[in-house]
């Protein structure tokens, strides 16, 4: 992003906050009609796109040039006239009333603007896939076999495109989700940034781990996880805390490439944690039409049993090489952590509103309205005018590449949707895996992971979901597979592809961050974030993580996944008590993947098992550990 400097920067960054204001105001009091707010929402971000972002690397950066203006004044007509001709808009025939010549030239602008304003901001990956979207409509009959589709006329493509809003494009209900709720949590998240909840979470984070052995690294893991209930992203996660850990982690022995594996893989793993999940969420509830609250709590064990994981491989590695903890004077007081506890109260608030089930925008609404509140308690996190417009700023900052990323993934699905191709491909997984649901996960999961490689987390859920989740819920009729299970499946493996090789965001942060090689960094952050591997496939096959059922069931799921990934960390970091052989490490780890994947056998099995060569192995260091200071007293 440019570094803009006088006027501009003024003029930018009111912008951003006037926005994402207004989003705030009508969070709280209502929207207007879909299209209007959907435009609007377009109008204000997608032309801000390119004042701060350049063409190109050569391009300057601290002024956009001229034809920056020129883009930013194209992209902006088509979501104004939109916006101006609403009713005309929400009234329309799709494909029966005429699409007029007007309306071919502002699409036309509206999606090439796009594109270009996705190139610049989000991803470059993500502007080809739209591009090859709409090529596969235009010469898609030319294609033979499953993957032939009728030919569309140019004025199809564009108003599928752009002004079929209740089916998907520009503005459809993707959009509409992004536009509202998301947006709103977006502002909660940077007001809780901007009152010190930050330094809360990390002083919390440092108190807590850093003590222990392997400390920097565990306060990454634990400060990472609050994060992003503030950020829903990946990559922000790792630079905002990345920044501060990975070098202290280096400092204290870790890899550079561990270091930036840990970090990247923890970072990931804040999108998972409720209750702020990342933006696929919401997503999630607007597809599924399940309230959010109720997937928050059913992706609660899930969470933790990912971070549990991290914390494990971090302690055993930390064990084996012998790390110090962090430096007593860098670990904060407990009064100095509690000095900021009251922060954690619109946390509560919005979770309550949730659960009693308030609209989602009208929770955050609350809960940012009552951060402002509750920050005025003290006079170190009191929000001034200054802090108030940053917060909103920063909101604006964040909105606008992820508004151009929605509406992208909007063009993929209408055009997956108007071709056919939802069917075709989902058709082919479905053939390719033999009518088995093992392996149709397996290859759904590598689906999602190859597009995570070149589209950001949400829209590669998006279309992964529309290709693969009726399949699922086809062949997983047996195991009584309902829709929030196969979401929360691919939502996972969507969250982390970006820390999944050989093209991973967030590993490719923290490796610049480490100075270490991206690749290595990524092949890191897989192993440290082994399971998020795991609980996707747990929420298909061990529904007892989603906190279904009873008791005995709920405590089985969660047991089995423990021990799991207890015996899969211990035997990738070859300590558990103390360093173990290759043998044993193979012995660990297979017993360890066993239990997490072997769902042939009953659950009572694997959990036996996995816990009784734990248990075994456990109890022959603790053995060795006792005796070997009786033999050294004899041999002297």
């Amino acid at each position: 992003m440019r570094d803009l400097q006088g006027p501009l920067r003024a003029l930018c960054w009111s912008w951003a906050a006037a926005a994402a204001a207004v989003h705030l105001y009508f969070g709280g009091t209502g929207f207007p009609e879909p299209i209007q707010m959907r435009g609007f929402h377009l109008l204000v971000f997608t032309p801000l796109l390119f004042l701060l972002y350049p063409a190109t690397k050569r391009s300057p950066m601290h002024r956009p040039t001229v034809l920056d203006c020129v883009w930013a004044v194209a992209a902006g007509v088509p979501h104004a006239w939109v916006m101006w001709n609403w009713m005309a808009v929400a009234d329309r025939m799709e494909y029966v009333d005429e699409f007029t010549p007007t309306m071919m030239v502002l699409g036309t602008i509206a999606i090439i603007t796009l594109l270009e304003a996705i190139r610049r901001a989000v991803e470059p990956g993500l502007a080809i896939m739209v591009a090859i979207s709409l090529a596969y409509m235009q010469w898609g009959w030319l294609v033979p076999g499953v993957l032939n589709a009728r030919p569309f006329s140019p004025e199809e493509i564009v108003e599928s495109a752009w002004l079929v809003p209740t089916a998907g494009g520009v503005y459809g209900p993707l959009t509409g989700i992004v536009s509202t709720i998301i947006a709103v949590f977006i502002l909660f998240g940077a007001f809780l940034q901007h009152s010190g909840t930050g330094r809360l979470f990390s002083n919390f984070g440092a108190a807590v781990a850093g003590r222990y052995s392997g400390g920097p690294a565990k306060v990454a893991v634990v400060t990472s996880g609050l994060f992003g209930t503030m950020s829903g992203s990946s990559v922000s996660n790792v630079i905002t805390t990345g920044s501060m850990t990975i070098p202290l982690m280096i400092r204290t022995g870790y890899r550079p490439v561990a270091a930036g594996g840990i970090e990247s893989a923890a970072s990931v793993g804040g999108l998972l944690m409720p209750p702020v999940m990342g933006a696929a969420a919401f997503v999630m509830a607007e597809i599924t039409n399940i309230p959010y609250g109720q997937i928050i709590v059913a992706a609660a064990i899930g969470a933790v049993l990912y971070f549990f994981a991290i914390l494990a491989a971090v302690h055993f590695e930390a064990r084996r090489m012998g790390l110090a903890p962090m430096p007593m004077k860098e670990i904060p007081a407990w009064r100095e952590v509690l000095a900021d506890a009251h922060l954690v109260l619109p946390i509560i608030v919005l979770v309550w509103l949730m659960m009693e089930r308030w609209s989602g925008n009208f929770a955050a609404f609350c809960a940012t309205a009552s951060m402002v509140a509750i920050a005025l308690l003290r006079a170190r996190t009191r929000m001034g005018p200054v802090a108030i417009f940053r917060a909103f700023a920063h909101a604006g900052f964040t909105m606008a590449p992820l508004a151009v990323t929605i509406a992208g993934a909007g063009i993929v699905v209408s055009a997956l949707t108007a071709t056919g191709m939802v069917v075709a491909f989902g058709g082919i997984i479905k053939q390719l895996s033999g009518g088995h649901l093992a392996l149709l996960l397996t290859l759904l999961a590598l689906t999602v992971l190859v597009l995570g490689m070149g589209v950001p987390t949400t829209p590669a859920y998006i279309i992964a979901a529309a290709i693969g989740v009726p399949q699922v819920l086809e062949l997983g009729q047996a195991l009584g597979v309902d829709p929030l299970q196969a979401h929360l499946f691919v939502f996972y493996f969507a969250v982390i592809a970006d820390a999944t090789p050989p093209v991973a965001a967030a590993a490719f942060a923290a490796a610049a961050i480490a100075k270490a090689s991206p690749l290595l960094t990524a092949l890191h952050a897989s192993r440290y974030g082994i399971a998020g591997f795991t609980v996707g496939f747990a929420f298909i096959y061990d529904p007892g993580i989603m906190l279904r059922g009873s008791l005995a069931a709920i405590s089985l799921a969660t047991a089995i996944q423990v021990v799991a990934l207890t015996l899969i960390t211990a035997g990738f970091a070859g300590f558990l008590l103390a360093p173990l052989g290759t043998a044993l490490r193979v012995l660990l780890a297979s017993a360890g993947l066993t239990a997490a994947f072997g769902h042939m056998l009953t659950d009572t099995t694997r959990l036996l098992v996995g816990a009784c060569i734990l248990a075994a192995v456990a109890a022959v260091q603790w053995a060795a550990a006792r005796t070997a200071p009786a033999r050294q007293g004899e041999e002297r």
